[in-house]
């Protein structure tokens, strides 16, 4: 399976997932150059669990970190690994955000653009890739 199409399973799969992106999600055009890092949580309650805004479990499992550039989309990092992924949190500004799909529909999911994040983010992964 290439990326692109892993990606778009990762959004529109069955797993509760939280995208945290540099720039807007177009995974259609792919135009510029973004990079996306896919939070996958914890299966389980919806209960808010004492979290602001309701948004419940908030336990990463997995982390995939992918990047598109000119029309390219590649995946650079994957943790399932406890020690590895424990190093990541959702961030607490998350909202619901549009994001394009490769076949062009929109879907609305959990996640935020935020390159201050992106950039911690990629710190902690830059060492492993």
């Amino acid at each position: 399976m290439n990326a692109l199409d892993e990606l778009g399973q990762l959004l529109t799969g069955p797993s509760r997932v939280v995208v945290v992106a540099r720039g807007d999600v177009d995974l259609q055009s792919l135009a510029g150059e973004n990079d996306l890092f896919v939070l996958v949580l914890l299966e389980g309650s919806l209960a808010a669990g004492g979290r602001g805004g309701g948004f419940g479990e908030r336990r990463v499992v997995k982390v995939v970190q992918f990047r598109y550039s000119n029309g390219a989309c590649e995946k650079l990092f994957e943790a399932a690994d406890d020690s590895k992924v424990s190093e990541f949190e959702v961030p607490f500004h998350v909202a619901r955000m549009p994001m394009t799909l490769p076949d062009g529909n929109v879907s609305m999911g959990y996640g935020v653009v935020d390159p201050d994040v992106i950039s911690e983010f990629m710190a902690k992964t830059s060492s492993r890739t």
